[in-house]
């Protein structure tokens, strides 16, 4: 088991999607546990490590904002995609032809701090060990280093990711039931199973119960 790592991460635009609407994204009130994750994978990832969320503290209140975004409605199958790379004939495609305008119901100006850690996997070398990988989490953070965008819930959301040092505060004044959340995906053989837990805020924090990522 590792230290506990915290982090603030914020940006002007977030969508953290509800799973359960299909065309429309509809973001949840705060960040997901995947998202949280997803973002200091970012930071750094290893097969010998897995990251696993402890808290959400919530610095600025939830504020809404509709937008409407043009999204394509298909996607290249691998098949043609290698059929045209085999031959050398450019696969055509016309956004134009295939665009589609759907409705965002985002967050805007989000500030967040996580708790996290990290633990070893069954994948892990023979000279892979809780220091040396703490020693490089933490220089990256610190040199805000990534060896890819973060974002927050989608990609042209951009998240500014940080070291927390306790301020701003969490809101004090935040206690409620946010309802079920999306705790992360489940990778099995057959299929990923979607994870789901209670979300409660207590005076601007939110506990996320401990899970094992494999089935």
């Amino acid at each position: 088991m590792s230290n506990i790592y915290p982090v603030r991460i914020r940006g002007s635009l977030a969508c953290f999607t509800r799973p359960e609407f299909k065309t429309e994204r509809f973001s949840y009130e705060v960040m997901t546990p995947s998202a949280a994750r997803g973002i200091l994978e970012a930071i750094l990832w290893k097969p010998a490590i897995e990251w696993h969320i402890r808290r959400i503290l919530l610095l600025a209140p939830a504020r809404f904002v509709q937008l409407k975004r043009n999204e394509v409605t298909k996607r290249a199958s691998v098949t043609n995609v290698q059929r045209a790379a085999g031959s050398g004939v450019p696969l055509d495609y016309f956004a134009d032809e295939d665009r589609a305008q759907r409705n965002t119901l985002a967050l805007r100006d989000v500030d967040y701090a996580v708790e996290a850690e990290f633990r070893m996997t069954a994948r892990r070398g023979p000279d892979d060990n809780p220091r040396k990988f703490d020693d490089m989490f933490r220089r990256r953070l610190e040199k805000g280093q990534f060896h890819m965008q973060p974002y927050l819930g989608c990609r042209e959301f951009p998240a500014i990711v940080e070291p927390y040092m306790g301020n701003p505060p969490p809101l004090e004044g935040e206690t409620r039931d946010l309802g079920y959340m999306l705790h992360d995906l489940r990778y099995g053989f057959a299929k990923n199973e979607p994870v789901f837990f209670r979300a409660q805020v207590e005076r601007g924090v939110i506990e996320i119960p401990q899970w094992e990522a494999a089935a």
